[in-house]
């Protein structure tokens, strides 16, 4: 049986880090870069190993950024009495576009789950936690998926809000049970939103 050379084969593997991409996708994309878009492959690596070393979290929302301060966080137009929490910086962007909220944000990077090793640490809470006790939240919007972990993970979020005195709401109307809020359509997200519910 015929094999790829070593380096095609190391491509080919490498390229199986990206989420959704199994041996085949591997595979086509590793042949197509090689055979019909080299140059394209040139400019992936050279941007890849740039974004690699420079791209970081932002100092307070954790948002990816190249500087210490992203730019909601550093507006001057942003409401900062307002946070709304969501796990992972693709939301911000899904929720910024479709919802007319323009407060600010902090990405929990997960959510809890005991069993892989997922705990308040790794999440940042004890610098969420920081941020309440500061007094300039009033309110938090928990936008956390609606699973089963992304629930326990609101609930957790929501007692320590309450014990600083931070009004909480959750968005729901619209968004299904176990749906990811990346691939919720804008319409669907402004309504789950605008309708968001206090939270206890």
């Amino acid at each position: 049986m015929t094999e790829f050379s070593p380096l095609v084969r190391e491509l080919i593997e490498a390229l199986r880090c990206l989420p959704g991409v199994g041996p085949k996708s591997a595979q086509r994309m590793a042949l197509h870069v090689l055979q019909r878009d080299r140059d394209g492959g040139a400019r992936l690596a050279r941007i890849l190993a740039e974004a690699v070393v420079n791209v970081g979290e932002c100092r307070c929302c954790r948002i990816l950024a190249e500087q210490a301060l992203c730019a909601i966080c550093a507006s001057s137009k942003r409401d900062r009495h307002a946070l709304c929490i969501v796990e992972n910086p693709a939301d911000v962007y899904a929720l910024d576009q479709a919802t007319d909220y323009r407060g600010l944000y902090f990405v929990l990077n997960g959510r809890l789950s005991p069993l892989d090793g997922i705990g308040p640490t790794e999440l940042g809470l004890d610098c969420l936690e920081k941020r309440f006790c500061e007094g300039e939240i009033r309110e938090i919007v928990l936008a956390t998926n609606s699973t089963v972990e992304g629930e326990a993970t609101a609930q957790f979020i929501a007692e320590m809000a309450h014990h600083n005195a931070i009004h909480v709401t959750r968005i729901a109307y619209g968004v299904p049970v176990g749906g990811e809020l990346e691939y919720v359509d804008s319409g669907t997200l402004s309504h789950a939103f605008a309708g968001r519910r206090e939270y206890r």
